[in-house]
């Protein structure tokens, strides 16, 4: 049986400060890969990704996607501080809200813009999804596959937009989802929208794409909100 613990989240972002602290790390310089911290800190990788987002949202430290994380420079970014400071106002029907505003709109410009590359990645970000062994895994690759979407828009403000927005998400306060399975199902209805959505961007439909992402935020924000 695992011995990992699972953490709340004001002690799991003490650990993880305590393990930077203690170990001497620089600003600039890498963390280890989160495999290797979860079992340093004993902490279920839930509780450790809680902690990393929260010092990001800090400015103590920042993630490279396929880089790794990084210790910041003492004082943080006031750019990230912001972001603190906002998620701290935002509810989850306001951030659903936003995300509904800006999502289905940059889905639509990756229609337009998407590279045959760019559409190669978003099948692998999605094929990952459906075998996420597990609950964390599927919400970790589920989260590449809408940031690839905004990489596929070839457009560095509307990215940035998406990580900023993407930031706050993280941060804001939801209520604790039951799981009835160890990982979702095949019958898990993000599947088919996601199948949808990347349909309609390697058919380069912009009207439909937009729509496919929106029905498929619609159904996230059903299941968040009106499921008992």
């Amino acid at each position: 049986m695992s011995t990992l613990e699972r953490f709340d989240r004001e002690d799991a972002i003490a650990a993880l400060t305590a393990f930077i602290r203690d170990g001497g790390y620089s600003p600039g310089d890498r963390l280890p890969p989160e495999r290797e911290l979860i079992v340093s800190l004993g902490m279920r990788r839930n509780s450790l990704r809680r902690a990393l987002e929260a010092l990001e949202l800090e400015g103590a430290i920042w993630r490279h996607v396929g880089k790794g994380t990084f210790v910041a420079a003492k004082g943080g970014d006031t750019a990230l501080s912001s972001l603190a400071g906002l998620a701290k106002q935002v509810t989850p029907v306001q951030l659903m809200r936003a995300r509904l505003a800006l999502e289905p709109a940059i889905t639509r410009e990756a229609a337009i813009n998407a590279s045959g590359e760019a559409v190669a990645q978003l099948k692998l970000a999605r094929d990952r999804a459906v075998d996420a062994p597990n609950w964390d895994d599927y919400e970790a690759q589920d989260d590449l596959l809408h940031r690839a979407i905004a990489e596929a828009t070839g457009n560095p403000l509307l990215l940035a937009l998406f990580d900023q927005l993407n930031q706050v998400r993280r941060a804001v306060a939801w209520k604790t989802v039951v799981r009835t399975s160890d990982r979702p199902p095949r019958t898990h209805t993000s599947f088919a929208e996601h199948d949808a959505i990347l349909d309609a961007i390697e058919a380069r439909d912009p009207g439909e794409a937009h729509t496919a992402m929106r029905k498929h935020l619609g159904s996230v924000s059903a299941r968040l909100f009106e499921e008992t």
